[in-house]
């Protein structure tokens, strides 16, 4: 037997059952054991492989390898050679806590293939030499026939060769819920994908009705279950645009920090005639100063406050470094059912040829009314005098389906359907008319059923009625496309009386079929036959009813219109990502009539004609093609899974940030490429969930837009903290640089000590409460950011460095040259001469600079929390973990100005009341200076926009 008889689907589709069965080399008997075996040897096991990836010991050392990893242990390196090894071992441990706590996020994130193993069913029922027996699923081979019943998993791909009332769960590889009634006739219709092919099923769904047998003809990876897992393994893992800028920002550190080091070691030797040992541990001092250590334990601490804020909002994140993807997201791709509806088919409108119905109420609840169309209150369970032709409508609705609605402890006591949600809706419409199921069926209970099929496209229940309809006391409601059911009606109910079909009768009524349908609703005709003893052909056995005996000489009632109701907040959702500059795309394995009409109803589209891109029309399109159609308002349906992964890769590939949404096996692919995968909580599988990096826990595309907001504040919180960081450089340079300046004549206003201990000290907890900053109130209004832009940008360099850092400086100065005077300086160089480190006089000055500096920055860290808005509208001390921070601060240069141990190593001493005086009105200066400058740039005209938000400049700054 050939490969190529196992792999040609569409060959195998187009065959009766017989001839797949011999071109499989089988029979209705099933294989030997023998042959079996042989065949297991050729093809293998019915496994899903899993690709050797990267050891777990190489993850856990790239956590420490990166740039900004290197960077910080050669800190700690020179921190060891400058003579201060407690700084070394406070930089390598802030390295090391985060690599941990890395490599234990990522540990929890890789693992879909496992999960994709997990859903197929490890025992299956084959046909073996004529007997049914159970076997291990992974010895399932080519040629097997299986035996399945409702409830059971499929275990391989397999071409139907014969069926009963056949319906299937495909929703893990469609993400379609609906049951998909299957048929082992011929397929010979052009342009269906293999999911819809109606005479195969797939590995990994599940049995939803009636019994069948198949013959396997693909097996583990040529499934197209299999298929979906080697693309979620082919789709490697990339880096977040954080993280791509955090490696921008490394490097960028990095030569500014070795620059400034190289040129104070250069200054040092030829302007003070240091000796070049001396001058080297001082420029050491100086590159580490310059090096943000606290910028990973930021970044974290930031990611992770957001990823708390988010759980609360029922978003719960795999991978910290995805949440400030989210910020960065430009295109959110996310699925129909149940994302932006709400998985719950709901009737919306009722048509007979003597009125029209509105029906009020969502999803499963019987909560709602039947309203006429003009506006007149149908109230059947009141006892108003009922239109017959309505209550015949609606008991053949509920009547003739299978379905079954029951409580559900696991959602909190809601509704959940038990068979075809579109039979569901049916039943809950007739109890919004005070027709119970129960009720129904004891007063006209079915004795016979004549299954749907495809070919027929209907379903037939006959019921004994204690009550005649239409003089008979047996009636047959049929149910199914409205095109078919009128063919076969002859007369029409209206009302309380029946008349004949005529064609102007039969436009009415298609007219209505196709308004409905145009609206993007789903539409069921419901039609009866009264069955009297006296009819001509109609046996009295009930077993000899068939379909061709029954359904005949029809009397049309009316349609059932319906649909899956948009969530009620994500009209505003969308609207909120529209303010946002976030273009959403809808890509759904549903019709695209269907998908355009929620997509109109909750903002999606907006033009007059959006482009519909079915899977098949994608297939025959180009790149160049599909980057066009991406351009403007489009919407993808009936895509398969390598599809929706082809347009998430183009999108990338036009420079956007993409996130993605989705929660069956079929999404796997493309949420794992995304730049953010978003899995569905309550109704994923746990292959999406696995391969996605965030997971709704309700379901709630309103909960995505909450997950970007929160994002954004995590880079704008970044971008805070590297303001406060920077800014503190400068003071520390600064005087460093005068000193140098003037050939030593004035003495240098901060030891290395005393620099690092800013660094490493006090600037620590309070640039770490900045990483706790809530979204401000505008962080939506904003465009989404440039992706290859940087955090330092021009603006934040000359805040930190020419606003912030020189009020700093200056005051640092100012500080170290009053102590100088106090100390009896009279203005003439050398100021005390040949500097003692230890003498009592330049202790007091570099004591005072010192403090000078950390008091600044104590108003600093408050002026950092917003860029244009006033402090007071956020609340000065509304951030508790900055309070805490500042106190810590404090505290710190307290111990180290009081304390006789750290005096000696940070050579320091105590300070005076009167030098206390001086120091306290410093952060209450810094706050007044910059909330004059934000107030007068606030009084500033605003630069003109252009109309459309998503075209301003990405790196403009926010609050």
């Amino acid at each position: 037997m050939s490969q190529s008889i196992v792999t040609d689907v569409a060959r195998i589709r187009s065959m009766t059952s017989a001839e797949a069965l011999t071109a499989l080399r089988s029979s209705t008997e099933g294989l030997g054991c023998q042959e079996a075996l042989e065949r297991q040897r050729s093809f293998g096991k019915n496994l899903v492989e899993e690709r050797r990836g990267t050891s777990p010991l190489l993850k856990f050392l790239s956590n420490f390898v990166h740039l900004m990893a290197i960077l910080l242990w050669a800190a700690g390196t020179i921190a060891f050679l400058a003579g201060m090894p407690e700084l070394g071992v406070a930089v390598w441990l802030v390295n090391v806590i985060n690599g941990l706590f890395s490599f234990w996020q990522e540990f929890r994130a890789g693992k879909a293939t496992e999960a994709l193993k997990r859903m197929l069913p490890s025992q299956a029922n084959v046909v073996r030499e004529g007997q049914i027996r159970e076997i291990l699923a992974e010895d399932l081979v080519v040629g097997d026939v299986m035996s399945l019943a409702e409830g059971d998993r499929i275990s391989a791909d397999a071409r139907l060769i014969s069926c009963s009332d056949f319906r299937v769960d495909q929703s893990t590889l469609t993400g379609e819920s609906n049951p998909v009634r299957k048929s082992a006739d011929a397929s010979l219709e052009e342009g269906l994908s293999t999911a819809e092919t109606p005479n195969l099923i797939f590995a990994g769904t599940s049995v939803a009705g009636g019994n069948a047998r198949a013959v396997v003809m693909s097996i583990g990876m040529a499934t197209e279950f299999g298929k979906i897992a080697s693309l979620t393994q082919d789709v490697g893992d990339e880096q977040s645009p954080l993280q791509r800028q955090l490696d921008k920002l490394t490097k960028q550190v990095t030569v500014f920090a070795l620059l400034m080091g190289v040129l104070f070691l250069l200054l040092d030797i030829f302007c003070v005639r240091s000796r070049p040992a001396e001058a080297f541990i001082f420029a050491l001092g100086m590159v580490v100063a310059f090096i943000p250590e606290g910028l990973l334990p930021t970044v974290t601490l930031s990611l992770a406050m957001a990823v708390q804020r988010m759980s609360r909002r029922n978003a719960l994140v795999k991978k910290l470094s995805s949440v400030e993807a989210l910020g960065s997201t430009s295109v959110i791709c996310t699925d129909k059912t149940g994302t932006l509806t709400q998985n719950e088919m709901t009737v919306r409108q009722l048509w007979t040829a003597a009125s029209s119905y509105r029906v009020s109420g969502v999803g499963y609840s019987s909560q709602g009314d039947l309203t006429r169309e003009d506006c007149s209150s149908t109230d059947l369970a009141g006892g108003s005098a009922p239109d017959e032709g309505l209550r015949l409508l609606l008991a053949g609705g509920s009547l003739c389906s299978n379905a079954r609605l029951i409580s559900s402890k696991e959602n909190d006591g809601r509704l959940r359907v038990l068979g075809d949600p579109t039979e569901a809706c049916l039943i809950v419409c007739a109890q919004k008319a005070g027709m119970d199921r129960q009720d129904l069926e004891r007063r006209m209970p079915r004795v016979r059923e004549l299954p749907f099929d495809s070919t027929r496209k209907r379903m037939t229940t006959v019921h004994e009625l204690d009550e005649p309809i239409d003089g008979a006391s047996r009636v047959a409601f049929v149910k199914g496309a409205p095109n078919e059911v009128l063919r076969l009606s002859t007369r029409l109910r209206v009302a309380d009386k029946v008349i004949d079909l005529d064609d102007d009768l039969r436009r009415r009524i298609t007219a209505a079929y196709d308004d409905y349908s145009a609206r993007g609703l789903r539409v069921l005709a419901v039609a009866y036959r009264p069955l009297s003893s006296d009819d001509d052909g109609v046996p009295d056995a009930l077993s000899a009813y068939t379909p061709q005996l029954i359904e005949r000489d029809l009397t049309f009632v009316g349609l059932e219109a319906m649909q899956d109701p948009p969530r009620p907040e994500v009209e505003r959702a969308v609207a909120e990502c529209r303010r946002a500059g976030i273009r959403v795309i809808m890509i759904t394995g549903d019709y695209g009539l269907t998908a355009v009409s929620i997509a109109r109803k909750i903002g999606i589209v907006r033009g007059g004609r959006p482009q519909v891109i079915s899977g098949a029309q994608l297939a025959s399109m180009s790149d160049d093609e599909l980057r066009r159609a991406l351009g403007g308002e489009v919407v993808f349906a009936r895509m398969a899974p390598e599809q929706k992964l082809r347009v998430v890769e183009s999108l990338q590939a036009m420079g956007e940030i993409v996130a993605v949404t989705g929660d069956g096996v079929n999404d796997a692919p493309a949420l794992k490429k995304a730049d953010i995968g978003v899995a569905m909580g309550v109704s994923g599988t746990d292959v999406a969930k696995e391969a996605a990096d965030m997971i709704l826990t309700d379901d709630n595309f309103a909960s995505i837009v909450h997950a970007i907001e929160e994002g954004r504040a995590v880079y704008a919180n970044i971008r805070k903290f590297l303001l406060y960081i920077l800014n503190s450089n400068v003071p520390e340079a600064v005087p460093s640089a005068v000193h140098l300046l003037s050939g030593g004549a004035v003495p240098l206003p901060l030891t290395t000590m005393q620099i690092l201990t800013i660094d490493l000290g006090t600037d620590m907890l309070p640039a770490l409460g900045l990483g706790t900053e809530p979204p401000q109130d505008d962080v939506m209004s904003q465009p989404p950011r440039d992706p290859h832009g940087s955090l330092l940008t021009r603006g934040l360099l000359v805040r930190a460095f020419l606003w912030y850092g020189l009020i700093a400086a200056g005051m640092s100065l100012i500080a170290f040259f009053r102590a100088q005077v106090l100390a009896g300086w009279d203005g003439n160089l050398p100021m005390i001469g040949v500097v003692n480190p230890f003498d009592p006089a330049y202790a007091q000055a570099t004591t005072m600079a010192l403090a000078a500096i950390v008091f600044a920055q104590v108003g600093q860290v408050y002026n950092c929390r917003t860029n244009k808005v006033s402090l007071l509208s956020v609340g000065i001390f509304s951030n508790r973990q900055i309070n805490v921070g500042v106190m810590v601060e404090l505290l710190i240069i307290a111990a180290i100005i009081t304390l006789p141990p750290l005096q000696a190593v940070f050579g320091t001493t105590y300070v005076s009341v009167q030098d206390l005086w001086t120091l306290l009105p410093i952060p209450l200066a810094v706050i007044i200076i910059e909330e004059a400058r934000k107030g007068l740039f606030r009084m500033l005209p605003a630069p003109s926009q252009t109309a459309q938000a998503p075209c301003v400049s990405p790196v403009k700054e926010g609050r």
